[in-house]
């Protein structure tokens, strides 16, 4: 079996081809040509964007889902029959989905109290259930389990998310663009008249360094897929086989060219109009040229409006009177300029992405969040005033306190040197003069002993008689 390729992107198609859109299983279409390195799937820019991959490539690895998938059609898709055969994948890969989603709960879980933190005070209680339901890529109340509504549930977002996408990010580019010009009127106001008038001819002359570019060839045209042949391919141009071609540019072997494919082919063209070192060219608009290129080759190629083209699709275009009639190339048609939308001859140089109109609501927009942001700014400020006044209160009490607690010592210190008895002349201690002299009496364990001595007298020498000198 063929490596999968890039296979979020191919979550862009309508239910005929759902599941395997979403899941990219490639098809056995004929002998695959040699298996090329896998490469890490662009990120489709959902919110679930890890958690989608995650599940599709676990899917992968089941032998009997991916058996199913081949053999299922629209109706087996958009009834939820495919997905319960989820009930009969193996235990390991059951486990594997399991842990996914309490993974993806979890995470939803950090997010949503992450933003309510942000919002509103903290430690409120937090009705997750109740928030989980705004996610509708995943089934809230069973939040351990992967079931086949799980699945069934991703697979409608993503296709209705992505399907979403073109549209996303042509208003994505309309507001960068209407930013850019506000800021380059805003600069030009802050100028003096002479240097305004400098910024204005610098402008001019980047803008026509910019539109001084070899032709452009319309994406899909026979002009356009021979330049590719000869000069990335490195084939004769008078050798050109359509058949060929597309077999050379199904980089994965799957039988289609999926927007990734076909984007890949536009890229030199959009090198003859923009060079990341200069200074004139913007990557962003490139991207944007590159999208409408891909979405003009759909709109005249892709004839079921799967987002898929097929060898026979391609082959059909290729017989029709525009693919070999480019006229001037992709920017000929300079009389639809005015149009409401972009149209399929234009480049996005040509074509302003958006009107004055637009324009000028969006500036009102721009200056109500200034104004919002300004008195945001303003409250914070006075807030801050505020606590640093507290703050100075504080530290005078502080210091109050402090001093309080300083004089009780000092007092308390005082005293101390009061009631000590003064040292004398040699340094010895002297009384008080109100102290009695009086012994201090026994304790009363030794008052016995004492009353037993005093009793105890010692004995007296016993008296010696006088002598009578008068006989001696």
């Amino acid at each position: 079996m063929p490596s999968s390729g890039p296979r979020a992107a191919l979550l862009l198609l309508p239910p005929l081809l759902l599941l395997r859109a979403v899941l990219a299983v490639p098809l056995e279409r004929g002998a695959p040509k040699q298996e090329s390195p896998a490469t890490e799937s662009p990120d489709t820019g959902l919110y679930y964007h890890r958690y989608l991959q995650e599940v599709i490539n676990v899917l992968e690895t089941d032998g009997h889902f991916r058996e199913k998938l081949q053999a299922a059609n629209a109706e087996d898709i958009k009834s939820g029959k495919l997905s319960r055969e989820l009930d009969f994948v193996s235990h390991h890969v059951r486990t594997k989905l399991d842990e996914l989603k309490r993974q993806e709960v979890s995470r939803l879980r950090m997010l949503l109290k992450a933003k309510m933190d942000a919002e509103q005070e903290p430690n409120v209680q937090l009705d997750h259930l109740s928030l989980l339901k705004q996610f509708e890529h995943l089934d809230p109340q069973n939040q351990h389990t992967f079931e086949a509504r799980d699945l069934e549930l991703l697979i409608q977002t993503a296709t209705r998310d992505l399907a979403q996408y073109d549209a996303a990010h042509h208003e994505e580019f309309k507001r960068y663009e209407m930013l850019k010009e506000h800021e380059r009127r805003r600069y030009l106001e802050s100028l003096g008249e002479e240097q305004r008038k400098e910024a204005e001819r610098k402008l001019e002359e980047q803008q026509r360094r910019h539109r001084e570019h070899p032709k452009v060839n319309v994406p899909g045209s026979q002009a356009q897929l021979k330049e590719v042949w000869e000069e990335l391919d490195g084939l004769d141009p008078n050798r050109f086989n359509p058949k060929t071609f597309f077999i050379l540019h199904d980089i994965n072997s799957d039988g289609v060219l999926d927007e990734q494919e076909l984007e890949a082919l536009f890229t030199k063209e959009l090198e003859k109009v923009y060079d990341p070192k200069n200074e004139e060219d913007d990557m962003r608009e490139m991207e944007e040229e590159r999208l409408r290129m891909r979405e003009h080759v759909m709109k005249n190629v892709d004839t079921n409006q799967d987002r898929l083209v097929t060898l026979e699709e391609f082959l059909a275009s290729t017989q029709r009177k525009e693919f070999g009639d480019t006229g001037e190339g992709w920017e000929a048609d300079l009389t639809l300029l005015m149009a409401p939308s972009p149209t399929s001859l234009q480049t996005v140089e040509m074509h302003p992405a958006y009107t004055e109109e637009e324009l000028r609501r969006f500036e009102e927009e721009l200056a109500a969040r200034e104004a919002e942001l300004n008195a945001k700014a303003q409250r914070l400020s006075q807030e801050t005033e505020a606590l640093g006044r507290s703050q100075g209160r504080l530290e005078a009490q502080k210091r109050e306190l402090q001093q309080a607690v300083l004089q009780m010592e000092q007092r308390k210190q005082q005293q101390q040197n009061q009631n000590s008895p003064a040292p004398g002349p040699e340094g010895q201690l002297q009384f008080h003069p109100d102290t009695d002299d009086a012994p201090v009496p026994a304790p009363a364990g030794d008052q016995k002993d004492a009353d037993t001595s005093e009793k105890k007298a010692p004995d007296q020498p016993p008296e010696l008689p006088q002598l009578d000198t008068q006989h001696l």
